[in-house]
């Protein structure tokens, strides 16, 4: 996602454990298919949280040779074609609606433009630490839409998540900018709103058929936008144009088809305040790469601020993941 991918959408959004009036039923699997078990979900939303760690990085090696609305489209285009070739035909069809499409198009297309042109004006790290804001917004959104509401000790984690990223946020070592943070921001707002909204998508649905179907939005959104650019230039000879092309598509196979794919699959198992959880990865594996692989400082401010969203992360994570959480495993809003 980073998206800062935001999405999703995430997550990508929020660890919270929640006290309902009563308990929450449990969803019934969707006719002719097992229910996802919770182990398999947990595994399936960590390694997509790895798996999105990895999309910064590989966005900003990829922005040295395509415009961030070109990088959106061949991003979400290769990884639609993949699945488009590969997913129950079926299963398609009945996901071919067109509020898939357009929380496709919003939150992934949309939010990754916006990601990729705060990206093109900040840092890896900066980006990478400010998506930690999504378990936040996720949270905010989920207790706003669907009256969820967390644990006081999964707000006071909120809080100081965003604390840290306030922190973060007033340096500008590696080439980070306020705007160019900000868009970031704007863009993890947009994947937190559809986090929460993909559960209903999913109901009753084949996972990777609705996935296929928003990778196929969020490239539809980002055309006219690369259009109005102008055409891609052909890769750098050497070195750099082979990397960018690499970038381009690690990005799209391990930034975007893994990771959104397996969260769709996790997602269809638990509530989206949950899910959203397991977005804390990318923060740490984006900042960490960005430090090592593009040489971003890592000064007191970095750290300070690092460890806050960490910290905060965890604060927030954990009571969604045990004690009354696991009464909300399987169910979504």
């Amino acid at each position: 996602m980073s998206i800062t991918r935001l999405p999703v959408a995430p997550d990508l959004s929020a660890p919270a454990s929640h006290a309902p009036a009563s308990p929450a039923p449990l969803r019934p699997a969707p006719a002719g298919r097992a229910p996802v078990s919770q182990r398999r979900a947990v595994a399936a939303l960590a390694a997509a949280g790895v798996a999105w760690g990895t999309s910064v990085p590989l966005s900003k090696a990829a922005l040295g040779w395509l415009s961030p609305g070109w990088l959106v489209v061949a991003r979400f285009a290769l990884a639609a074609a993949v699945l488009l070739v590969t997913v129950d035909r079926s299963a398609l069809r009945s996901a071919f609606r067109w509020q898939v499409l357009a929380w496709g198009a919003v939150g992934f297309g949309g939010s990754v433009l916006v990601q990729n042109a705060g990206l093109a004006r900040t840092s890896v790290t900066h980006t990478a630490l400010l998506i930690g804001a999504g378990p936040v917004l996720v949270a905010v959104i989920a207790a706003a839409w669907h009256r969820n509401v967390a644990r006081p000790v999964a707000w006071a984690g909120f809080a100081l998540s965003l604390g840290g990223i306030v922190v973060v946020a007033g340096g500008h070592g590696g080439g980070a900018t306020g705007f160019g943070d900000a868009l970031v921001l704007l863009s993890v707002l947009m994947v937190a709103t559809v986090t929460v909204a993909q559960g209903r998508l999913l109901e009753g649905q084949n996972p990777a058929a609705i996935t296929a179907v928003q990778f196929v939005g969020a490239a539809l959104a980002a055309l006219p936008v690369a259009i109005a650019g102008g055409l891609p230039h052909a890769p750098a000879p050497g070195g750099a144009g082979a990397l960018a092309l690499v970038a381009v598509v690690g990005l799209a196979v391990i930034g975007t088809l893994v990771p959104f794919t397996l969260f769709a699959y996790g997602q269809h198992a638990v509530s989206a305040e949950v899910a959203g959880a397991f977005l804390n990865l990318e923060p740490l594996v984006g900042s960490l790469a960005g430090v090592v692989f593009f040489a971003d400082p890592a000064g007191p401010r970095l750290l300070i601020g690092g460890v806050a969203i960490l910290g905060g992360i965890v604060m927030s994570s954990v009571p969604g993941l045990r004690g009354r959480g696991r009464a909300r495993l399987a169910t979504v809003g």
